[in-house]
């Protein structure tokens, strides 16, 4: 009897000693970003049973809260983070590290239905802006234009009224959604609906628009080739960000992301490698 008991102290000990052992990296942030963290974290762990990788989006505002928080151990942004964002961690005495992991094409959406299939930047924000509302006016159909974007906590957001309404108001009648699978279900049911996705989004649902940064003299696809070559005109770079104190912890996942089998998780799971 005492050794059953002592054979079973033994096994409970071994057992919290491992599970003691675990390490945990949590990860929270943009929704661009979510299925790539989640794929990466999912071939991380099955090399590394010692680590727990759980990520969750929000947006990337969330990333910055949840990381002053302690809430996130590492941050995923599809925007960079602003100074006023900075800022708040050298308030906390805390150096900030920031890491671009992949690039993204940023992808204007509209249903299937609808004949256009180019339009320059210009008017992308005329319609965004709501100085355009019918689709008329761009060469389609007499139908009205129903925009809809992600909300103001989205890192994709961001990144799109500062480079391609520049910093302009969105117009009083666009569609803010809470995550980007919203915006595509909307556009696929809407015969007027025009949005803008991370380019994995993208699905046989919707169609794309080629895009021009030059008046409309050359149009370009949204696609890994020609945002790899600096084609496409609304690409961006993706960053994670950690605290300095947390180098030991989340350094081993992040140099997995960049290495060679990191950077061809990018490219299958639809984004954009360094190389």
């Amino acid at each position: 009897m005492m050794r059953t008991i002592f054979v079973l102290s033994v096994f409970l000990f071994a057992g919290f000693s491992l599970f003691a052992q675990q390490k945990t990296i949590r990860i929270k942030g943009s929704d661009t970003m979510l299925p790539l963290s989640q794929k990466e974290a999912e071939e991380y762990m099955k090399k590394n049973n010692d680590y727990q990788v759980i990520v969750n989006g929000g947006g990337s505002v969330t990333a910055v809260s949840a990381l002053l928080s302690g809430e996130a151990d590492l941050g995923m942004m599809s925007r960079s983070m602003k100074a006023e964002e900075k800022l708040k961690f050298q308030q906390q005495d805390q150096k900030l590290v920031e890491v671009i992991i992949g690039f993204d094409a940023l992808a204007v959406i509209i249903n299937p239905q609808n004949k256009v299939d180019k339009l320059t930047i210009e008017q992308i924000e005329a319609i965004f802006t709501g100085k355009v509302d019918n689709w008329k006016d761009l060469g389609g159909e007499d139908k009205r234009i129903i925009a809809v974007s992600r909300e103001a906590s989205s890192g994709t957001y961001g990144f799109f009224k500062e480079h391609v309404l520049r910093d302009k108001d969105f117009g009083p009648s666009v569609l803010l959604m809470p995550n980007t699978e919203s915006i595509v279900n909307v556009v696929a049911e809407t015969p007027g609906a025009i949005g803008y996705v991370g380019l994995a989004y993208v699905d046989a649902k919707v169609r794309t628009v080629a895009v021009s940064n030059d008046n409309g003299k050359t149009y370009f696809s949204p696609n890994i080739v020609n945002c790899k070559n600096h084609q496409y005109p609304i690409s961006r770079p993706l960053f994670y960000y950690y605290p300095e104190k947390k180098e030991q912890l989340v350094k081993p996942f992040i140099q997995h992301v960049l290495s060679d089998e990191g950077q061809r998780t990018v490219l299958l799971v639809g984004y954009v490698p360094l190389q």
